[in-house]
């Protein structure tokens, strides 16, 4: 099924993709205690499932990522985020597995989120979208799995935000995924990211387009407080190497200083660039309800401070293995907290494999082809 949608400062219209309406009979209770019924649900698949429906697998993406994984985006006109490893004879070869990827609730591509309409006003949900949490993301792909008839999944992979949907896999379904995949990612937010994400929130909720939320009853939108959120949250995904060896502090086509305030710096110019072009694909009110359910995710805190009893259930499926990748330069997920993870599956007796991989281009290490991280999922999905 393929809907329209509008979207963005100009609210262009665009095809959101394959669209599917779940919880249809029974509603899908959320953590806050809201429930929701006959929601949307947007997704891409590449591949054919086989006649067993045994080679699925799941991609989760990441904060302001997409179903688009690997097929160009409607709004940008760019390629899929993981193209380079989805597809015929790729690390994740379309010719052997049947892979899912779908638009998060609480996001902005076709799937339930705070800019679809509310049937009882006839207007966007705008601030009365329900809040909603990571494992909340995780049950909605439940029923999505489960519409395809598929039984269990070959594997879940996701990294960054779509890491902690894969760790909320094992948590949540454990009998329902063979392999866990979870790339640059953690069993909870830290105190540093949640500053972070409440920054990027405060500048969105400043902008006077904001308008308490209803910015789309004004055919207006928050677009520079918006920008401002996501060159804040850039600067967590890039390391002070990678930003060095990028732009240290060239100037931008000038030799000297002007004296004023204009972008002057190359890295000033690449920080307005990422977050004026974001704006184009993103909804702001989507950016506070998906940040917010970032931070309130901690399975750590969810079992009494004991990491390890998350994955008691995972231990008891003989087929289940985990495969952590860190990145040695990602300050915002650091190869520290794949340890802890790693600990914590070990000492529940599940198969874990952990690597960190060398990189020089911090979080986004994940989003960058390199020979390390194409043979590590090839592998682990072929073993």
């Amino acid at each position: 099924m393929k809907i329209k949608s509008s979207f963005g400062p100009q609210y262009k219209e665009f095809e959101v993709g394959d669209i599917v309406f779940l919880a249809k009979d029974k509603p899908l209770k959320l953590t806050s205690g809201a429930e929701i019924k006959n929601f949307p649900l947007a997704y891409q698949t590449y591949g054919k499932l086989n006649e067993d429906k045994s080679n699925a697998i799941l991609i989760c993406h990441a904060l302001t990522g997409d179903q688009y994984a690997a097929s160009t985006h409607p709004i940008t006109g760019k390629d899929g985020w993981w193209n380079f490893m989805i597809g015929k004879n790729k690390p994740i070869d379309t010719d052997k597995f049947f892979i899912i990827s779908s638009n998060i609730i609480g996001g902005c591509m076709g799937s339930f989120g705070p800019k679809e309409i509310n049937p009882k006003t006839n207007q966007a949900y705008g601030l009365n979208f329900p809040s909603v949490t990571i494992n909340d993301m995780v049950h909605a792909q439940n029923l999505l799995i489960e519409s395809f008839g598929i039984s269990k999944l070959h594997a879940v992979i996701g990294g960054s935000t779509g890491g902690m949907q894969s760790l909320a896999w094992a948590n949540l379904y454990p009998q329902k995924v063979n392999l866990i995949i979870p790339l640059a990612t953690s069993y909870r937010h830290s105190p540093q990211n949640i500053a972070f994400h409440e920054v990027g929130r405060q500048a969105i909720m400043a902008d006077p387009n904001w308008c308490e939320g209803k910015y789309f009853l004004e055919r207006k939108c928050p677009t520079k407080g918006l920008a401002v959120a996501r060159m804040t949250a850039h600067i967590t995904y890039l390391s002070e190497v990678a930003l060095q060896k990028k732009f240290g502090r060239n100037l931008q086509n000038k030799d000297n200083f002007s004296f004023g305030f204009d972008a002057e710096f190359q890295v000033e110019s690449y920080l307005h660039h990422k977050g004026y072009s974001f704006v184009e694909r993103f909804d702001a009110n989507s950016y506070l309800y998906i940040t917010k359910a970032v931070d309130y995710f901690d399975l750590e805190k969810d079992f009494g401070g004991k990491l390890s009893d998350a994955f008691i259930s995972l231990a008891a499926n003989p087929q289940a293995k985990v495969c952590l990748i860190a990145f040695s330069d990602d300050w915002l997920f650091p190869p520290s907290e794949a340890k802890k993870l790693t600990h914590a599956l070990i000492a529940c007796g599940i198969n874990v494999s952990s690597i960190v991989i060398e990189s020089a281009a911090g979080h986004d290490s994940f989003l960058i082809e390199s020979a390390a991280l194409r043979n590590t999922i090839s592998g682990f999905l072929n073993c």
